[in-house]
Order: C-alpha cells, then sequence, then structure tokens
C-alpha cells in the first residue's frame, strides 16, 4: 500500500520555505500532492493558474520532477474532501513559528475528526524560517529584491508584475 500525502497552501508566491518542506515530505511519502488552495480570508496577487505553473517551474528547477509529486488546484469543499478524493492520509504543513502552531493546531484536529487524516508538521529550514509569502508580496511590491527568498522563476514572475 503506498502513502499519499497532501502539502496545501496558497502558495501566493511560493517561497524557497514551501520548497523546502515539499522537497523533504517527498522523501517521506510514495506519492506527494501539492495543492493551490483558495482562502476566502485572503486576496490573492496571482491568479491560482498561475501559482500553479510558478510551482511547476520551481520544482523543475530543483529537479523535483520525478514523478512522485502532483501539482493542482482545489478551490470548492473541503481539502479533506480533495485528500479522500486521492487516498491521502496526512496533510503536511510547514511551521515556522508558535503562530503557525496556533492557527494550524485547530484545523488539523477538525480534518483528523472530519477524515481522519492526520496532519504532519515540519519545520523549514532556518534559513527559510522568517520568510512568508505576504513578507515576499510587499518586499516585491515596494521595489525590493526577493530573490533569495523565492524560486528565480517566481522572482522573475514578481519583478515583471511589479513592472
Amino acid at each position: 500500500m503506498s502513502s499519499v500525502a497532501v502539502v496545501p497552501g496558497s502558495f501566493d508566491p511560493i517561497t524557497l520555505g514551501h520548497i523546502d518542506v515539499i522537497e523533504r515530505a517527498a522523501t517521506l511519502f510514495d506519492e506527494l500532492h501539492v495543492v493551490v488552495v483558495h482562502n476566502p480570508d485572503k486576496h490573492a496577487l496571482i491568479p491560482i493558474a498561475h501559482r500553479v505553473a510558478l510551482i511547476e517551474k520551481a520544482l523543475e528547477e530543483r529537479g523535483l520532477t520525478n514523478g512522485n509529486i502532483i501539482i493542482n488546484s482545489w478551490s470548492v469543499g473541503l481539502l479533506v474532501d480533495y485528500c479522500t478524493d486521492v487516498g491521502a492520509s496526512a496533510i503536511v504543513k510547514g511551521i515556522r513559528s508558535q503562530v503557525d502552531v496556533a492557527y494550524e493546531t485547530p484545523m488539523a484536529i477538525v480534518n483528523r475528526n472530519l477524515a481522519g487524516v492526520e496532519t504532519i508538521f515540519l519545520l523549514p529550514d532556518p534559513a527559510h524560517a522568517h520568510v512568508s509569502s505576504s513578507l515576499v508580496r510587499q518586499v516585491s511590491a515596494l521595489g525590493g529584491d526577493v530573490a533569495p527568498y523565492v524560486p528565480s522563476a517566481v522572482a522573475e514572475f514578481l519583478k515583471h508584475t511589479a513592472d
């Protein structure tokens, strides 16, 4: 029996911290779904289809296109519905701080109660622990260099978006 997990996120945009978590999670599971989810509480900068394409390019840059990573989007229903559809027994979330733990824990409990899907928290590489997508968006909007925080495809995309 193969193990399947889902790494969900808004990925608006994907950061090197996200890539780090995805790369390590891919070694733990036979199949890993990276799923761009719509968050109604957030106003997205990048359309979902572009986020999916940027993730594909970023993973290709890192040589992570060996076949066990599937990139998708999900904008209707609960995340656990997606998990059930693909046979995932786990959700993998990157945790940067205590704030993330406080935010993610109630969702993890509800997801387990709703569908028996466990949540696994992975700590990012400390070099990326301070970086969030919202910080990258802000730095980019103000003309700063985001290259140290995001894959090159994302840096290039944001550079052209700001022009």
